[in-house]
C-alpha cells in the first residue's frame, strides 16, 4: 500500500529504532510539503506551516487535527493563531521517525 493516509499509525513502546536518514528520505517522498529537521539533541522530526484567512479557520482545522490524532493515538505538537498553524511530528518513545509520524503527517494534508 503506497498510499499512507489509508494505514493507520501504530503505537510505539520504544521497542523500535528511529528511522536513519535513507528511511527518512524514503518516506518523505511520499507526503506533500513536509519537512525534517532536528531536535536540540539531534533527533529529526516533520515539521509543516499551515496558513489560513483569519483565526477562525486555523482553530477549524487544528480541533480536526486533535481528533485525528486521538483516533490515531498519535499526537503532533502544535502550534497556532491568526492565520497560521505549525505542526510538529516524532515519536516520542523513540525520539525520531518512524513509519506513523508520515502517516499522520499524510491524514493531516487530508483534512479540508
Amino acid at each position: 500500500m503506497n498510499d499512507l493516509s489509508k494505514k493507520k499509525c501504530v503505537p510505539c513502546e520504544g521497542n523500535i529504532l528511529p528511522f536513519d536518514t535513507s528511511e527518512i528520505h524514503k518516506f518523505l517522498k511520499k507526503v506533500d510539503g513536509w519537512d525534517v529537521k532536528k531536535n536540540d539533541d539531534k533527533s529529526f522530526f516533520l515539521t509543516k506551516d499551515f496558513k489560513f484567512k483569519d483565526f477562525a479557520d486555523s482553530q477549524k482545522f487544528i480541533n480536526k487535527v486533535g481528533n485525528l490524532a486521538e483516533v490515531e493515538n498519535h499526537h503532533p505538537d502544535i502550534s497556532f493563531g491568526w492565520g497560521y498553524c505549525k505542526i510538529k511530528i516524532f515519536t516520542h518513545a523513540i525520539k525520531g521517525l518512524a513509519e506513523s509520524d508520515f502517516i499522520l503527517a499524510a491524514k493531516i494534508d487530508k483534512i479540508n
